[in-house]
């Protein structure tokens, strides 16, 4: 159920309440009765504390108590309610119309196309009363009569005044029209989108609403021109148009139809200096998707259409389940973060390239979903970090890592960990003040800690993040450059960072065994790095091979699968007096 005060709300955003009495309300309520053939009928419009009546016959009074009224039943649940005598239901008994001596109720709810109940189309009696099936079917078409009624009351029509073409509720009564009359038969529509958020907001913002009621203008009259008398246009956002074209119209034939109507809204100056328009399409048969699904569709045909070359696109399942599962991801997220049971902790160890001896640990975040079940970092963490709660993910890693190293700490196993941070977290004015407050709290010292920050997220040049980064070296804080040589670093800029470590990205560790060109350039990046005074990781080594390779070619650590999977930290622990008690400090690996 939609929550209450956002439904109070849409009804108040109708001004319906205490308004004059309306014929083309009381028509219905008459007709209502008649066809019954009962004393009572009303339009009841559910308040905080009241049932209004809009409309009514039978009825001296404007409104009763809510409590306990059946319409309040029906808007909340926005279901029909039927109650063959008040007077033997244990609920209703005692309600004001039981004690008006009303005996029969029935009532099918007003909804919107949001989706709120706003009250009830309601027929009452004084004596038990059966209702048939055909009396409800009929109640609930005279219920949508209403609702046609209170929307043009409360819009004035349905017509965008800056257009002049349908709006957005228009396409969506004609969508259910279709469901109706074309039911199965094959249609395509067409959403045009004529500037991202971003465009938008700047050009509100330097040029105003009339300038844009004018760019609109221009649009509904090229839309005009192009679409033949079947195909119907709305406009259903500040710079989104709509049409629906013919049956029987071919993707094939649709094709060069839409490449016609772009070349014609780029031919518009204006539109090439402030927008850049994308076309979304889908096929769809009328009654077997809803009209909010197909609008839905649309917007993600739309959004794929813009990083097409030529900015048009067909609604695809496949990517638009991505698009779900990334949205799920985010939605879910905050609740994983107060969950014990479903984000973790595991490290992959660092080993010194030449004793074999264990340096520090990787601490890497996984995720098990109750439903979705494990969730790979690689598709959640870009989600979350592209997301509101890139902050909170950073804060939960840093406060469950130094809550660990406090434990081990305790039993004697004073570990070094390296932990990610995203180019988010450094331009975070706080970052500094949080993570002196969490070190405190669990007795960390700072040299405890390594951070891993990517080339590109050490390349964004502001004065916030390069003070970040020179507070946490000097406090005792290691940097290190992560996945170092896929960004696009400037070598003369990287000197002045407050960096000690670099680690080679897997791919580069990956390709030695394609050749000597390969080779060379790991033995280039790792010399680059040391005349630069860095010491250098290789993370992803795999294999023996490739471990005594890059030891011979003067690597500083190695961090892959060779020498262990990422464990959880009682595993990590193991993993080390394993290694001690056989004294394999020679790259001998043992598994998790």
């Amino acid at each position: 159920m939609l929550d209450e005060h956002e439904r109070i709300s849409a009804l108040k955003n109708m001004r319906l309440l205490d308004t004059m009495p309306s014929e083309n309300f009381d028509r219905i309520t008459r007709l209502v009765a008649n066809y019954f053939g009962l004393p009572i009928a009303a339009i009841s419009l559910t308040d905080t504390d009241r049932q209004w009546f809009k409309s009514k016959v039978g009825v001296e009074h404007n409104e009763i108590p809510r409590h306990k009224a059946p319409c309040s039943q029906v808007a909340e649940h926005k279901r029909p309610v039927v109650v063959k005598d008040l007077q033997k239901d244990d609920y209703y008994a005692d309600s004001t119309l039981g004690q008006a001596g009303i005996r029969f109720y029935c009532g099918v709810p007003l909804v919107t196309p949001d989706g709120y109940g706003l009250g009830a189309l309601c027929v009452l009696g004084i004596e038990p009363f059966e209702v048939t099936d055909e009396q409800m079917a009929t109640l609930s078409d005279l219920a949508a009569m209403v609702m046609d009624q209170i929307e043009l009351h409360h819009s004035m029509g349905r017509i965008d005044p800056s257009s002049g073409l349908p709006n957005r509720h228009q396409l969506m009564s004609d969508l259910s029209d279709l469901a109706l009359h074309e039911k199965g038969s094959e249609q395509i529509i067409s959403l045009i989108d004529l500037a991202q958020t971003t465009q938008f907001d700047r050009m509100m913002r330097v040029v105003g609403i009339s300038y844009l009621d004018g760019l609109m203008t221009k649009v509904a009259r090229i839309l005009r021109e192009h679409l033949d008398g079947g195909t119907f246009a709305y406009h259903i956002g500040p710079t989104q148009f709509a049409f629906i074209v013919p049956k029987g119209t071919k993707v094939e034939d649709y094709r060069p139809f839409l490449e016609q109507i772009m070349r014609a809204l780029y031919n518009e100056v204006e539109f090439q200096i402030t927008m850049t328009p994308s076309i979304g399409s889908m096929v769809f048969r009328p009654g077997e998707t809803s009209a909010e699904e197909i609008l839905r569709s649309l917007q993600s045909a739309v959004q794929d259409a813009r990083i097409h070359p030529s900015k048009i696109a067909f609604f695809c399942p496949s990517l638009d389940v991505q698009h779900q599962r990334n949205f799920m991801i985010q939605r879910e997220f905050p609740r994983a973060i107060i969950d014990d049971a479903q984000l973790s902790l595991v490290f992959q160890p660092r080993v010194d390239a030449a004793s074999g001896l264990f340096k520090s640990a990787e601490v890497l975040l996984r995720w098990t979903h109750p439903e979705l079940g494990p969730i790979s970092p690689a598709e959640f963490i870009p989600v979350i970090e592209a997301s509101a709660y890139a902050r909170e993910l950073t804060m939960w890693v840093i406060a469950t890592s130094l809550q660990q190293l406090s434990k081990w700490n305790s039993t004697g196993f004073p570990i070094k960990l390296s932990i990610n941070l995203s180019a988010t977290n450094l331009q975070e004015a706080d970052f500094w003040d949080r993570l002196s407050v969490d070190l405190a709290r669990f007795g960390i010292d700072h040299d405890q800690i390594e951070f891993e920050i990517t080339e590109t997220a050490m390349m964004m040049e502001t004065k916030g993040s390069q003070d970040l980064l020179e507070t946490l070296a000097a406090s005792g804080i290691q940097l290190s450059i992560d996945d170092f040589g896929t960004g696009y670093s400037s070598l003369s800029y990287l000197q002045k960072l407050p960096v000690r470590t670099v680690k080679i990205d897997r791919s580069f560790i990956n390709d030695m065994q394609e050749g000597n060109r390969e080779r060379v350039l790991v033995q280039s990046m790792i010399t680059l790095c040391h005349s630069l005074g860095y010491e250098v990781v290789a993370e992803g080594v795999e294999t023996r091979e490739q471990a005594e390779l890059l030891t011979v070619m003067g690597c500083d650590e190695l961090q892959g699968y060779w020498l262990s999977k990422p464990i959880a930290a009682d595993g990590l622990i193991r993993w080390m007096s394993d290694r001690h008690t056989a004294q394999h400090y020679r790259l001998e690996a043992i598994s998790a």
